[in-house]
């Protein structure tokens, strides 16, 4: 099998000739108020209102759910869509126009792509016989043209493309139309609202096209693409990637001058996925968006997050404002039918809430537990030497984790022992009764759980024997396991043995790393590693091997190596 048809595998698709039609055959029989036209476009499918300005709008495919996904009652009556990434064409707009027209007229919402100008302006030659009107969409300031007051006609160049505050302009246009407006009103709103708007991208990761089974472009690890369009164009610059808040700073910054806005003004916020980010990672855009804004004077009035206007599958983000007004405010608050429009967006009114959409604090959980015993008590040598083993073996257990469970187990033992200062004072009660807490309440998950309980019997116990043999009858009822299942039970329990006759930690580690060791040949059967079957053969337990630097070793994973 050749490279190229191997890539086919990373998107899910029969064959590429009929990839289009049956994804958005798809698309329609999922969508509520929707239905297929053979003469290329989606419609409504509920009746139409006579006397009411149509709103209709379109583009390439791949940036679903623009523009299909917006197709309902309060927002867009059709979306005609091209191939991916390809402008529809003009009989396609022009049927679709037709169908739309109900007396009051259409308006097309066109983004700043120079095929979609030209396809839409020769659909609207060919019905000379209805009332349309165009708004065009361009917002992306990685491609302002020098004079960038001037229109996008009166430019030499293409000027700003067309990208996220789409789907602001269909919201606030289709709302327009929805409470009677005539078709000059809702032109001159939305063409308003695209003005008062400005956007910019970054991608961490291409897109992956799943026609031709190539990236949109390449990209090296470490490196960001600053500026992308949403058909991977290539941006302002490729640069080594920055953390979160920097690149937040990097996008609003020029959009921000390109609004002239100054402290005291109101904005919309959009932070937009381009089609592989996480919903996590755009909540934390939005936060960092949120905050930038915040100490530059500017307050968000409304705040949306989601993968609206997508890139196939690019792993980056979009960041749109725009200058909010008491009737965009209106109308962006309007309901609507449309599926892909959020259901509440940050800042509408809602019985019983009036929190702000500019509201942002980090939701850090506040556990009140802060560092074991007194300043001036002892330190205790045995604690503080394996919380060292651990806090410098948090990738390797990580990387442990990852082969043979869901990754979580490094970054689990960093949020709970990661802020650790050592050495660590206290009796050993007291300092286990700490790390006890720390498991249960910052770790989290089942490595959490079983640990927590561990330390905890180890704490309350008369003697480390007695706290051990606690501790393993108590892992053992907690979670099931039994010697041999590949957990930290097949170290905990020969270290329990051990502990009943051993004089020194030594031995006691000598056991425990045994024991440890033997998870690499054995077949997990209990937490998440259980999953796995076959893929954890010659993977250490993690779990395994942080009881057994509980007793002695040099933190490095080569203490379980074969004698």
């Amino acid at each position: 099998m050749s490279d190229s048809a191997t890539e086919f595998h990373r998107s899910f698709r029969n064959n590429a000739d009929d990839y289009l039609a049956e994804a958005l055959g798809g698309l329609v029989a999922a969508h509520p108020d929707a239905e297929w036209h053979e003469e290329g476009f989606i419609a409504r499918a509920t009746g139409r209102d006579a006397n009411r300005v149509a709103v209709l709008s379109g583009g390439g495919s791949g940036h679903e759910p623009l523009h299909a996904g917006f197709v309902g009652a309060g927002m867009l009556d059709a979306a005609v869509p091209g191939r991916l990434f390809t402008s529809p064409n003009a009989v396609q707009i022009a049927a679709a126009t037709r169908w739309a027209d109900r007396g009051a007229g259409v308006l097309h919402v066109v983004k700043n792509y120079t095929g979609d100008i030209m396809n839409f302006a020769a659909a609207r030659r060919a019905c000379a016989d209805t009332a349309t009107r165009e708004v065009v969409v361009a917002d992306d300031v990685a491609t302002d043209s020098p004079d960038s007051d001037a229109t996008p006609e009166q430019n030499d160049g293409p000027g700003r493309r067309g990208t996220g505050a789409t789907v602001l302009v269909e919201k606030i246009a289709g709302a327009a139309a929805a409470r009677g407006d005539d078709i000059d009103t809702v032109a001159e709103l939305a063409q308003r609202a695209a003005d008062s708007s400005r956007s910019m991208a970054a991608a961490l990761a291409p897109g992956h096209l799943p026609t031709t089974g190539r990236a949109t472009f390449d990209l090296g690890p470490g490196e960001m693409e600053l500026g992308v369009g949403i058909h991977g164009e290539p941006g302002r610059s490729r640069e080594r990637a920055e953390d979160a808040a920097s690149i937040t700073a990097r996008l609003l910054s020029p959009v921000a001058k390109a609004l002239s806005l100054d402290s005291g003004d109101e904005v919309y916020l959009l932070v937009n996925g381009l089609g592989g980010t996480s919903r996590l990672e755009l909540d934390l855009m939005y936060g960092q968006a949120v905050s930038w804004l915040d100490d530059h004077g500017v307050t968000v009035s409304r705040g949306i997050v989601g993968s609206l206007v997508t890139s196939v599958s690019m792993a980056g983000v979009s960041v749109t404002l725009m200058k909010a007004s008491a009737e965009f405010t209106e109308l962006l608050d309007a309901p609507t039918g449309a599926p892909a429009w959020p259901h509440r967006i940050a800042g509408a009114p809602d019985a019983g809430t009036a929190r702000a959409a500019g509201e942002y604090r980090p939701a850090r959980l506040d556990s009140g537990i802060g560092q074991p015993g007194e300043a001036d008590a002892p330190a205790n040598e045995w604690l503080s030497d394996f919380i060292e083993r651990v806090q410098g073996a948090v990738e390797p257990l990580g990387e442990l984790d990852r082969k043979a469970g869901d990754g979580d187990f490094g970054a689990n033992m960093s949020a709970a022992f990661g802020d650790l200062e050592l050495p660590l004072r206290g009796d050993d009660a007291t300092v286990l009764e700490n790390l006890s807490r720390r498991m249960f309440v910052r770790a989290g998950g089942t490595s959490g759980a079983v640990l927590g309980t561990l330390f905890s019997q180890l704490a309350g116990a008369d003697g480390l024997a007695e706290g051990l043999r606690r501790g393993l009858t108590e892992v053992q009822a907690l979670g099931g396991a039994r010697v041999g299942d590949r957990t930290l039970v097949d170290a905990l329990a020969p270290a329990a043995d051990a502990a009943e006759t051993a004089e020194t930690l030594p031995e006691i580690f000598a056991a425990a790393r045994d024991g440890a060791a033997g998870t690499a040949g054995l077949a997990a059967r209990k937490g998440r590693a259980s999953y796995i079957g076959a893929g954890t053969d010659g993977v250490l337990d993690p779990g395994a091997v942080v009881v057994a630097w509980l007793f002695g070793g040099t933190g490095q994973l080569s203490d379980f190596d074969a004698d």
